[in-house]
């Protein structure tokens, strides 16, 4: 993999020296989006070079995938222990865990895939502890939990901004622009809405990411960092918990983090709930032909989705379907017959057509 740290360091030396006014706009961004071009060729390369997984190579099970990013000795395997059938090593000093342990946690029907990992420490996204390794899993992950103890909250800021720095946005949708690759024609920008960003800074980051002939509409407000988000190939958006561990050891409020101990199983009922809420999980549960409605054969979708991605997660004998019936949560009546392209709810039944 080629070494860009030398390169990094002069970037940033120059971002340092420059005077940030509007003047220096379009350059400091230009800077900003050389950096962010870089991750992008290291994290290919990572990937590449791992065969894909950009570090630890792990099979995903299940309905969803949550990993436990915190430092070490935060209690990940402790809690880990506690949801799934898994038996990750617990002990009371650092890097008790060395490799990704899976665990499996079964709750309201689905099967949710638990990962403990390595404990995180500051400098991990520049690959200080094998971080890189590490953030990797991180990164396919369906949900982080960032977990840290009573004596050391102000951890959980630290791991959020490891996690940024490799390119993990961390409850934040994916910036609303759109990019129109043309063969020819240069860079055209389309907004309706007032930018902070004049035009030359906006095509003087997307030429720096590589985008030389395209039309750019941007649908909303952006900064300069968003922008270079919505050009990077490195960025992923992933929504995460914040936990604090081990508060039977000491009282503390004036937070909003969710408050837990693994070990006596304080608080842990509440947070699968919250684990269940936040990957936006809902049962669906299928009806036989000339079978009463029923709860027992649940099928586990996401919020926003269709009949008809039901139907596609079921297979090629139902994925032409295009009628259904259907009972509880959205039917007007029982057995109401509707097209596939309306959206499922939670304890729906359905029987496709």
């Amino acid at each position: 993999m080629t070494d860009f740290t030398q390169t990094i360091e002069e970037i940033k030396k120059e971002l340092r020296e420059t005077p940030h006014h509007k003047g220096t706009e379009h350059y400091i961004g230009r800077l900003r989006a050389r950096l962010a071009k870089i991750d992008d060729k290291i994290y290919e390369a990572s990937s590449k070079s791992s065969g894909g997984g950009g570090g630890y190579a792990v099979k995903k099970t299940g309905d969803a995938s949550v990993v436990l990013v915190g430092p070490p000795s935060a209690g990940k395997s402790t809690l880990l222990n506690k949801f799934t059938n898994a038996e990750s090593k617990v002990a009371a000093y650092a890097f008790t865990t060395t490799t990704v342990i899976p665990g499996m946690m079964l709750y309201k029907d689905a099967y949710i895939q638990i990962f403990d990992i390595p404990g995180l420490i500051e400098g991990a996204s520049k690959g200080k502890g094998r971080g890189k390794e590490v953030l990797s899993v991180a990164r396919n992950s369906d949900l982080l939990i960032i977990i840290s103890d009573v004596q050391r909250i102000d951890y959980i800021e630290k791991m959020v901004q490891e996690l940024e720095g490799s390119g993990i946005r961390i409850n934040k949708a994916k910036p609303n622009v759109l990019i129109n690759k043309k063969i020819i024609g240069g860079i055209t920008i389309h907004s309706n809405i007032k930018q902070s960003l004049d035009d030359l800074t906006i095509k003087e980051i997307a030429l720096e990411m590589g985008i030389k002939n395209a039309d750019i509409s941007i649908k909303e407000k952006v900064t300069i960092d968003s922008l270079i988000d919505s050009f990077s190939t490195s960025r992923v958006y992933i929504p995460a918990l914040f936990v604090v561990n081990k508060i039977d050891q000491r009282n503390i409020e004036n937070t909003d983090y969710l408050k837990i101990s693994a070990e006596k199983s304080i608080g842990l009922d509440n947070l699968k709930e919250e684990i269940w809420n936040k990957l936006k999980l809902i049962s669906v549960y299928l009806v036989q032909p000339n079978e009463e409605p029923n709860f027992d054969s649940p099928i586990i979708m996401r919020e926003g989705e269709t009949l008809s991605d039901v139907a596609e997660k079921l297979g090629t004998n139902f994925s032409e379907k295009k009628l259904a019936k259907i009972w509880g949560n959205n039917a007007h009546f029982p057995g109401q017959e509707v097209p596939t392209t309306i959206k499922v709810q939670d304890r729906m039944q359905v029987r496709f057509l």
